[in-house]
């Protein structure tokens, strides 16, 4: 899948037809509620310390979540097999319910480093339940992720890939190989192409953000420029080639102080 991603306009284009996975079809696979009765998540420019996010989350004393904090490459983590073992003596079973989620969003939604749940994973977790919802996010890490490993020619994918190979299950037939599913994406042509989505439910289009044609995305590393516009055709609309003028300006991670400025 990687090699038919674009990073300059962060869809994948497969011959002559652009495809990207979109906040209404994640929304729809995640069984979230609707964008428009949500807020993205944002990332504060003054976040609380990891330990009083561990701490509020796990209900852990101070002295508990700093012994457990490590640092990873440029970032601090918790290990799996620390909130695996609180998860089991924990005496409040919601805060086991917690930890365990958390763990989920650590290690599967967003793997950062192997086995370990990073620092901006728990601030995510933390505003869930204050009407904030995940999809931009993880949306935008996997469009991050995608166009590191393309650009690099190689890497890790630190996005969703289990949520993006299901939206990408939808497109393929088991009664074709591997290698020529790859020769059709490779030749794709508009005439090859049925428009249709019937599991995910009609709604409106979030497509732009002020005069812009396209909207940014806040992830919980980085934010990325998203153009819904590139593909009206999944929404069964008229395709045009719309104004992307400032799309790739509009991607950069949260590192040092420099992004607030951008925020």
């Amino acid at each position: 899948m990687v090699q038919f991603w674009n990073p300059s306009y962060s869809c994948f284009t497969f011959g002559e037809i652009d495809l990207v996975p979109t906040l209404e079809e994640y929304t729809t696979l995640l069984h979230c509620p609707k964008i428009q009765g949500s807020k993205a998540y944002v990332r504060a420019a003054n976040l609380p310390t990891f330990v009083k996010k561990l701490m509020m989350i796990t209900g852990m004393s101070e002295q508990w979540a700093a012994a457990r904090i490590q640092q990873k490459g440029d970032g601090k983590c918790i290990p799996w097999a620390s909130l695996r073992d609180l998860m089991l003596a924990h005496p409040d079973v919601k805060k086991r319910v917690d930890v365990l989620a958390l763990s989920i969003y650590g290690l599967v939604i967003f793997p950062k480093a192997m086995g370990h749940i990073d620092e901006a994973v728990a601030d995510l977790f933390d505003r869930l339940g204050k009407q904030n919802t995940p999809v931009p996010a993880i949306l935008a890490e996997t469009f991050r992720s995608l166009s590191t490993c393309r650009r690099s020619g190689e890497g890790r994918f630190i996005g969703c890939a289990q949520l993006l190979l299901e939206a990408a299950a939808t497109l393929r037939r088991d009664d074709i190989t591997e290698e020529r599913w790859m020769e059709i994406l490779q030749n794709l042509r508009k005439e090859d192409v049925m428009w249709k989505a019937p599991w995910m439910a009609p709604n409106e289009v979030f497509y732009r953000c002020e005069s812009f044609d396209w909207v940014p995305l806040p992830g919980i590393w980085g934010v990325v420029g998203y153009a819904p516009l590139l593909v009206l055709r999944q929404y069964k609309a008229g395709q045009f080639i719309p104004t992307t003028q400032g799309l790739a300006q509009s991607d950069f991670s949260y590192n040092g102080d420099h992004y607030k400025k951008k925020m």
